[in-house]
């Protein structure tokens, strides 16, 4: 009893100025974020000035189709294209069209992917941007229109064209009509192409499925961002048909690179700049 007296505390507690005992002060959501890589917590605000890349293992976070044209594009002058078109449920299938009301709700967007044109440091582009946060990025009909109106107008005004892909493939709700875009938008790069003009592919992570089969993997350069996953199918699904085990860090973007499937690994706070070079050559 005696010894209980002089035995220290394992712990204090402070309570901060202007808080009364007994009152609990909240503290805001979504200050602190875990890398998925090396479960560093990391600052939010600090994250965002780090180009959302963790300082500790430089694993780029995923990025929305907002924050990514506004590292990519310059301040105003972004003009968006067809934002007013919207998906339908042509195959009446269940649920679908109450996803799409949340999904649209959640993230601000009408869809997957975000397209218009603007300047990467004055020089003049129209850029397509996926989004992740959207169905996953998923292709559908509407995904694939905007991306092939895109490509027809960079065609149009004679303008390099730059595509940030992150996929997780064809939108399964829409069936056949999800699988027809890769022929369509490729099919209008074939056009593009034959013009001239520069097509760069931007493969952030994931990207996977109809989109790497189609307008990801037919840029005249293909960049890739650190770390992303590149790839048709899973590897387990590989593993499993082919019965072997597949080598280490297999479809992520180095692997690529070092297989001929991509032409250059650009960290993210270096990717305005090398756009902006690459464009500059092509001037």
């Amino acid at each position: 009893m005696v010894l209980e007296i002089f035995r220290k505390p394992k712990y204090v507690t402070v309570r901060p100025e202007g808080v009364q005992e007994g009152e609990k002060r909240d503290i805001p959501e979504g200050l602190w974020v875990k890398c998925a890589r090396c479960n560093e917590i990391l600052y939010n605000k600090e994250l965002e000035k780090n180009f959302k890349v963790c300082h500790k293992c430089n694993f780029h976070f995923r990025l929305n189709a907002g924050e990514r044209i506004r590292l990519t594009l310059d301040e105003g002058s972004f003009k968006e294209y067809d934002r007013d078109l919207l998906t339908l449920n042509p195959l009446d299938f269940p649920n679908y069209q109450e996803k799409l009301v949340k999904t649209q709700e959640a993230t601000g967007l009408q869809e997957g992917v975000v397209t218009g044109e603007g300047t990467i440091e004055g020089h003049p582009v129209v850029i397509g941007v996926m989004d992740s946060h959207f169905i996953m990025g998923s292709m559908g009909s509407v995904v694939g229109e905007k991306i092939a109106r895109a490509i027809e107008k960079a065609l149009e005004k004679r303008l390099p064209l730059i595509i940030f892909t992150t996929s997780g493939g064809a939108r399964m709700q829409e069936g056949i009509l999800s699988l027809m875009q890769m022929a369509k938008t490729s099919a209008a790069l074939a056009k593009f192409d034959q013009a001239g003009l520069l097509y760069i592919s931007v493969i952030t992570d994931p990207t996977t499925g109809g989109v790497t089969a189609s307008f990801a993997s037919l840029g005249d350069i293909i960049i890739a961002e650190p770390g992303a996953v590149i790839g048709f199918t899973g590897p387990r699904v590989i593993e499993q048909t082919i019965r072997q085990k597949l080598p280490e860090g297999f479809q992520r973007s180095e692997f690529m690179r070092q297989h001929g499937h991509v032409d250059m690994i650009v960290p993210r706070e270096r990717m305005k700049e090398t756009l902006s070079q690459i464009l500059s050559l092509h001037t």
